[in-house]
């Protein structure tokens, strides 16, 4: 299996594999199949950042960043989320949703991006690296629990100084 950038030609499969994953959750699909399809039409949006797992010319995993600011009254700060990631039921608990979230920060950390953020679940992300934002007096843009609304630095005190309410692109709304 090897991590690599998301071709075109895979747009299909990688639908295909979000609609599938999210489905077998407890929370059940919510359109993130359709959420990647406007990310990629945002003028912030970058191929590098948009990875998939490619087991012999099969597409198991996938993961997006797209860009957020965390804005207070006199600041902002430039930073990253990652949504959605997702692997084929029948490979998870395999460590590829890990191989996809380790090759997703070293190309955040070489583009020079400080933190990345993900909504998600809490007994997952916190082995990666994942605190509550809340920690960080970092707020979600709209009611979620705290303990599903995490956040990393990639960098040492790439949070210093960092707090405020998370804007995510319009692809969201």
């Amino acid at each position: 299996m090897i991590i690599r950038t998301v071709r075109k030609e895979d747009y299909s499969a990688v639908s295909d594999l979000i609609r599938i994953a999210f489905s077998k959750t407890s929370n059940g699909y919510r359109g993130e199949s359709e959420l990647v399809d406007k990310i990629r039409q945002d003028p912030t949006y970058r191929k590098t950042f948009e990875v998939v797992a490619d087991n012999h010319n099969r597409i198991i995993g996938y993961g997006l960043l797209s860009e957020i600011q965390i804005e207070n009254k006199t600041s902002s700060a430039l930073g990253l989320c990652l949504a959605p990631l997702a692997v084929a039921p029948v490979n998870q608990k395999s460590g590829i949703g890990g191989a996809i979230i380790n090759e997703l920060d070293n190309r955040a950390v070489r583009q020079g991006y400080r933190f990345i953020s993900v909504l998600g679940w809490p007994d997952y992300y916190p082995r990666f690296g994942y605190q509550r934002a809340s920690q960080f007096n970092i707020k979600p843009p709209f009611p979620v629990p705290d303990e599903t609304y995490m956040i990393k630095p990639l960098v040492k005190d790439g949070l210093k100084g960092i707090h405020g309410t998370v804007k995510y692109l319009s692809a969201f709304d």
